[in-house]
Parts: structure tokens; sequence; C-alpha cells
């Protein structure tokens, strides 16, 4: 019994001794839980809170600036007040606003007379996010309805005043949640293939010991970085192509249009993803730690903090901004236009844009990291 617990204590020593110099166990055991606990607490939620709402009055009366008001009183919208028809439908195709609420000319007066007919008021709402949209049509509906009773007590009706609102949804009709998940999914999937992949094999070169046959050779870093990426990146584009293929031919998500946009953004994210890959690979030259840096910088936000399962709007404000560190948000936002809406220019340039920001900036941190590390 006492040399077994002899063993025994000596195995704890050492296995202790192992934790204390192994700093990927602390960061599994303590770092891990706490970042998944705030992302996820924070980002999945199935509310919606102030909700933009572009709002368009034909004839302004007395009324309807009441039921403006009612609308902006509530929590879970944020209406913005619109000229026309026209500009309240480039505010929902640019993603600045979620629907438009028209309330037509002869609403006032209809609603003094509801025994001839209702009120009727129309709302549009984009359908890219199936679960937002719901929540939409009912914060609507509901906020409707507590001004009309009301607009009833305060000018002492008998009867509250009828008003039907009349809904109809863009981009995704049959609210498919497929249409939204899926172009997301392969944003996440590039992600995987691409920051994964690099991180991993290039880590199996540290291990094995042959990447000091390859600094060896004549070749320049800049040679030996831009082969792996050449070859890793054929490997991605090939990946996208074939969920491309699955999404729209296995679940039938439209795409409407932008080949050209399509391969241009996948393109500009490969490039971010590959280079922090490597990136990722030169600093801590082990495979188990590649996987999981990947994981946390990579996958992880591009599952939870690009849009693609939750509203980026409905999260808090302090995580709406960190969402903007992530380029899986600006594909999503790219995937999600090109398959439910098409080519809009007000949506492609600045994600576009911020795409090639970040993959020169993840090219050139790792080629300063390489030649520090490398050399």
């Amino acid at each position: 019994m006492i040399a077994a617990a002899l063993r025994l204590r000596g195995l704890l020593v050492k296995e202790v001794t192992q934790v204390r110099r192994d700093p990927s166990s602390l960061l599994i055991a303590f770092l891990l839980p706490l970042v998944l606990l705030l992302i996820n607490g924070f980002s999945i939620t199935l509310d919606a809170r102030a909700v933009r709402l572009a709002v368009v009055i034909d004839a302004p009366t007395a009324p309807t600036q009441d039921l403006f008001q009612a609308m902006a009183a509530s929590p879970y919208l944020a209406p913005i007040l619109v000229a026309t028809t026209a500009d309240g439908a480039r505010l929902i195709a640019s993603g600045s606003a979620r629907g438009m609420l028209v309330v037509r000319q002869d609403f006032a007066e209809t609603l003094l007379r509801p025994q001839r007919w209702p009120a009727h008021l129309g709302l549009q709402v984009s359908g890219t996010d199936p679960n937002t949209a719901r929540l939409v049509e009912g914060y609507v509906a509901g906020a409707l309805q507590t001004w009309l009773s009301s607009h009833a007590l305060e000018n002492r009706l008998l009867a509250t005043p009828a008003a039907t609102l009349e809904h109809r949804y863009w981009f995704n009709a049959e609210l498919r949640s497929s249409n939204s998940i899926i172009p997301g999914m392969i944003a996440f999937v590039m992600s995987m293939t691409g920051t994964l992949l690099t991180a991993l094999v290039v880590a199996r070169e540290w291990e094995r010991g042959t990447m000091e046959s390859m600094l060896a050779s004549p070749a320049r870093m800049a040679e030996l970085i831009a082969a792996k990426l050449v070859v890793y990146f054929g490997l991605g584009m090939i990946s996208m192509l074939e969920a491309v293929l699955v999404g729209t031919l296995v679940f039938a998500v439209p795409f409407r249009d932008g080949i050209l946009p399509l391969l241009a953004a996948a393109a500009l994210f490969l490039l971010f993803a590959l280079a922090l890959g490597l990136f990722i690979s030169t600093l801590v030259r082990n495979q188990f730690l590649a996987s999981q840096l990947a994981f946390l910088v990579t996958m992880l936000p591009a599952m939870m903090l690009s849009g693609m399962l939750f509203d980026i709007a409905s999260m808090p404000p302090w995580l709406q901004w960190l969402t903007y560190l992530f380029p899986a948000r600006y594909l999503v936002s790219i995937l999600q236009t090109l398959f439910l809406a098409g080519s809009v220019n007000a949506v492609l340039l600045p994600n576009l844009a911020a795409l090639a920001i970040s993959a020169t900036v993840a090219v050139a941190a790792t080629l300063a990291v390489t030649r520090r590390r490398l050399d």
C-alpha cells in the first residue's frame, strides 16, 4: 500500500509538472471554456431588438405621426422615416433595414370609418434570416395593435379601429432556413479547409524536421510560402465550388447572380485563411496547438459571429463591433447576397474591400513572422 501510494504520488507530481510546463493544457482548461461561454452566451439569441424598419408615410397626419412614435417607443423596433418606397427598398437591399412599412395615403381616413373597410398597411420584410423575418412581422403587428387600442381610448371610440397588415417577404419568400444557413456553411467550410489545413500541414513539417531541409535549399522564404499558398489555394477553391454545387443541387438553394463576385470573394478569403494558417503554424510549430488556435480564431467566429446562424444586429453593440475583426462576417454577407438577392453593389463592394484588406494584412504578417522565426 505504501509503495502504491508513493508511485501514485510520483505520477501526480509528474502530471502537475507537465501541466505547468505545457501552457496548452491551461489554455484548454481555463481560457477555451471562458471564450466559448462568453461568445455563445451573447451571440446565441432568438430575440431581435432595435430592428431597423424603414417607414414610408404617403400622407403625414396626426394619426400617422402617432403611429410612427409608437413604433419608435418599442424596444424591438428602430423605425427610419424615408420619403419613398424606392428609398426603403434600397435600405432593405443593402441590409441597412430589415423591412419596410408603408402607411398608405387613405390610412387616416379609413381609420375613422372602420365599418366600411379596415385601414391597410403594407409590410415588406427581408427573408434572408427567416427567424428575424418572423420576429419583425410579429413586432410590427404587436406595436400596431397596441397603438390602435391606445388610439381608440384617447379618442373615446366605441370600438377599436380595424387595420390590416399585408406582408410580403423579400429574397426568401418561403422563409426556408436552409437558404440562409447554406451560404454561411460554405464560409465555414472554407475557413476549415483553409486555416486548419495549412496550420496542421506546416506544423507537422516542423515536428518531423522537414522544414529544416527546405530551409537548407536555395529557395527563398517568400518562394516557399508562395508555393504552399498556391497549392492549398487550388484545393480551397475546388472545395468552395464543391460546396456551392451541393448547396444548389442538393439543398435547392437559389443562386441569383454573380459568378465573378463569388470567385473574387472566395479567392480573397482563402488567401486570408491560408496565410493565417501559416502564421499560426510558424508561431506554435505544434499540430495540437495549431489546431486549437485555428479553431478559436477562424472556425468558431465563422459559426458564431459571422451572421451565419445568429443575426448580428441582435447582438450587444460591443459584440457587433467585434464581428468586424473576423473576415468570415464579410464572406457570409457576400454569399447570402449572391445566393438570395444577386449582385447588389452596395453590399458586395464594401465587403470585398474588407476581405482584400484582411488578406493583405494576413500575408504581410505571415511574411514578417516567418522571416523572424526561420532565418
